[in-house]
Order: C-alpha cells, then sequence, then structure tokens
C-alpha cells in the first residue's frame, strides 16, 4: 500500500511540475501583453475547462504533460485581427526568449526549492564521485575490522563489542577533523590517508573542531590488514599492507539553518546541474543497457529510466521510508527535464530559442550592412529535422518505458 502511495505521489509531483512548466510560459507571455488562447494539463478529451478573460483554462484526461497555446508563436501561425497586436512572433526578441525558457525556469525553481527544504529539515547528501569531496567531519564510530580478503576484498567481522579506538578517544558525530599529526586535513580521504600511514604505537595527535572550539585528541590507532593502494577486489594478484586505522565514517548528509541553507542550496544545485549533464553527454552510449534491461539482464543502476522507472523507485522510497531519496529523486527529475527541455532542437523549447536568437542576429546583421530584413524563418523547412528527432526521441522513449515496465531498477532493501 505504502508502495503504490509513493507512486501515486511522486505522479502528482511531475503532474504539479509540468503544470508549472506551462503556467511559467504563460505568466510571462501574459506579462508582456501576448495571447494566451489555452492553458490545458493533460492531452486528450477534455474533462472540464473554464474561461477566464481571453484564456481557456482546463483539464484533460491523459495526465502526460500540459500545453500552453500562445498565439502567434511563429509567422506561420495564423492568428485573428484581434490578437494580431498580441502576437507571439511580434513582440522583441528579449521577451520571446523570457517566455519560451520560463518552462524550464519553473523546473529549476522547483527543484531549488525542493533542495532547500531537505537542507533546513533532513539535510543534504554528499552526491560527488570525488572522494576529495566528502568534507573531514566524524559521521559515526565504528569497529575496526582487523583483516581484508585481498582477492574479495571483504573485511572480517569484528569482534563482539569491539570498541572502535575513536569511540575510546571520545570522538563525536560532528566533529571536524583540522589536522592529524600536524597536517592539516581538508577531506575525509586525506584524514584516512594519514591515519593509514601511522603505524607506530604512539597515538595519532588529531586536532578536531567542536561546537567551535578547537580541541588535540590523542588516538590510539590499531593496525591492520587492508588492500593497497590502487587494488581492484577480484584480482588474485592482489596484496595487503599493514596500515592504521582509528574506526570512524564520514558523515554525508550535513543540515542547515535558514540562512546558511541559502548558499548550500547554491551549491547543491550547481553540482546537481554538473551531473545532470554528465548524464545528458553519456546518454547514448546508455541505450545499449536499456536494451539488454528488456532482454532480462540484470538492473544497470546508471542506465536511463523513464518517469514510469522513477515512479517505481519514488514508490521503494516511500515503501522504505527513504523520503529524502523521494525528495531528491523528484527535484533531480526537474533539473534533468529543465536543461533536457533547453537543448537547441525542435521542438523543444530550446529549439525555437535558437531559432529566435537566430532571426534576430541575422536581422541585425542585415541591418548593418545596409540590407533590409528577410522574412521570419520558415519553420516548415525545419520539419524533417524536427520529424527525425520527434522519432529518435519516441523510440527511446519506448525502450525506456518498455524496460522500466518489463524489468524495473528498484532501490534495493
Amino acid at each position: 500500500m505504502s508502495f503504490l502511495l509513493g507512486v501515486v505521489l511522486f505522479a502528482i509531483g511531475i503532474t504539479g511540475s509540468v503544470a508549472l512548466h506551462e503556467a511559467g510560459h504563460m505568466w510571462t507571455a501574459k506579462a508582456f501583453g501576448m495571447r494566451v488562447r489555452r492553458y490545458f494539463i493533460g492531452f486528450g478529451p477534455s474533462i472540464f475547462s473554464f474561461r477566464r478573460g481571453a484564456t481557456e483554462y482546463g483539464l484533460k484526461a491523459i495526465p502526460a504533460g500540459g500545453f500552453c497555446d500562445i498565439a502567434g508563436m511563429t509567422a506561420l501561425d495564423p492568428v485573428t485581427p484581434e490578437e494580431a497586436p498580441h502576437a507571439f512572433f511580434r513582440k522583441p526578441t528579449w521577451q520571446r526568449v523570457i517566455v519560451l525558457s520560463a518552462g524550464s525556469m519553473a523546473h529549476f525553481m522547483i527543484g531549488m526549492l525542493l533542495i532547500y527544504a531537505l537542507a533546513i529539515t533532513t539535510g543534504l547528501p554528499v552526491i560527488s564521485d570525488d572522494p576529495a569531496a566528502i568534507p573531514p567531519v566524524v559521521g559515526s564510530t565504528v569497529c575496526v575490522p582487523t583483516k581484508q580478503d585481498k582477492a574479495t576484498g571483504e573485511l572480517t567481522q569484528c569482534k563482539p563489542n569491539a570498541p572502535s579506538p575513536a569511540t575510546v578517544a571520545h570522538l563525536q558525530p560532528g566533529d571536524r577533523i583540522i589536522s592529524v599529526d600536524g597536517k592539516p586535513t581538508n577531506s575525509f580521504a586525506e584524514v584516512s590517508a594519514e591515519i593509514r600511514q601511522h603505524t607506530s604505537d604512539e597515538p595519532a595527535q588529531l586536532v578536531l573542531e567542536r561546537a567551535g572550539q578547537r580541541l588535540s585528541v590523542p588516538v590510539q590507532t590499531v593496525k591492520v590488514e587492508r588492500l593497497a593502494a590502487g587494488a581492484v577486489p577480484g584480482r588474485p594478484d592482489n596484496r595487503v599492507e599493514t596500515v592504521g586505522a582509528i574506526g570512524v565514517a564520514p558523515k554525508l548528509i550535513f543540515s542547515y539553518g535558514p540562512l546558511a541553507a541559502v548558499p548550500a542550496t547554491f551549491d547543491y544545485t550547481c553540482q546537481s546541474f554538473g551531473q545532470v549533464w554528465k548524464g545528458l553527454l553519456m546518454f547514448p552510449e546508455k541505450i545499449p543497457a536499456v536494451i539488454r534491461a528488456i532482454g532480462g539482464a540484470p538492473p544497470d543502476l546508471n542506465r536511463p529510466v523513464s518517469v514510469v522507472g522513477a515512479s517505481i523507485i519514488g514508490g521503494d522510497a516511500a515503501e522504505q521510508g527513504r523520503w529524502l531519496t523521494f525528495v531528491l529523486l523528484l527535484a533531480v527529475l526537474n533539473f534533468f527535464i529543465g536543461v533536457f527541455n533547453l537543448l537547441p532542437l525542435l521542438p523543444l523549447d530550446g529549439g525555437h530559442i535558437a531559432v529566435n536568437l537566430y532571426q534576430h542576429i541575422r536581422d541585425v546583421v542585415r541591418e548593418r550592412l545596409g540590407k533590409t530584413k528577410m522574412p521570419p524563418v520558415d519553420y516548415t523547412r525545419l520539419l524533417p529535422l524536427t520529424y527525425a528527432f520527434v522519432l529518435v526521441l519516441a523510440t527511446i522513449s519506448l525502450l525506456t518505458i518498455t524496460a522500466d515496465i518489463v524489468n524495473p531498477i528498484r532501490l534495493p532493501q
């Protein structure tokens, strides 16, 4: 039941995002005096509609998107004499670009608001793949397994009630490790590297920052066997070496106050954009993983998913009480849709922006050269490229939806 509730809530979140996307177009268009004919959520037969002023608002039967019909979106779009002064194509280029980009801006704002809400409540997890990006903050103290299998990389089990040297030294969650043996540590990876090198019988000297105060704490390291640096688990030629350990795990989720959450939200948003852009660049090479998933191969956690797959993951997150994952997934999905929609390809908003900017630059250049303006861009000449992109997009969508139905990615328990 909780799984179904999560799926429904995630679907509602996506529908709300789409509604605000189209509302972004509508609100900015009206602000610039453009005529908005219709604003509908969904496609297909109308469930209900009403008219207010010159705009018809309504809901359609198929909740798979929406649309905002602005009069004169291109010079080829027929307009009535009443609509002509308020036509989209008659407005300055900068106004048209703002209207076209407003949908993506709505997605970005939704994502940032969700991240800000997490920052001041449950906290934001570290999302970077770079170990150097993990702050040197203690998340927990743990026992220290003495050996590690060189072939599998598995650690031995700790003895019952085995204390952690960090626990004995009274390290606490939230302590920031400033230095180890006098060497500054700017990341948890640097803390680990310094501790590994400390194999003497003398305690390691840690400088901590706790509640705004600096403390010097000696911690007795224990000698353990670990895979050598650069070893790849599973290779029989791996070797182990004796290193030092104190039994601390990094803090991976950070909460903020209302003011501190503002820069944290912007920083986290920038990191999310980086991840989204990286995913878009790698998208073509991930398509084979989708096809393998349809064929029954074990799910690849890095393969593209459709809205169906994202909703299933959202349902799993709700069922397991992992609301942080649920909200982050919805935020990242908004970032992805916003970025994807700005790609300079028709019929995406980014394609329309590119055409309008091209037309403006072309007219400015011709004016500087003393030439007359050319007619507006003929969209019909771009139809073959548009149809090709739509076909590719539809094929990819069909593949991902199929994979998400027959072999969905599920969150581990």
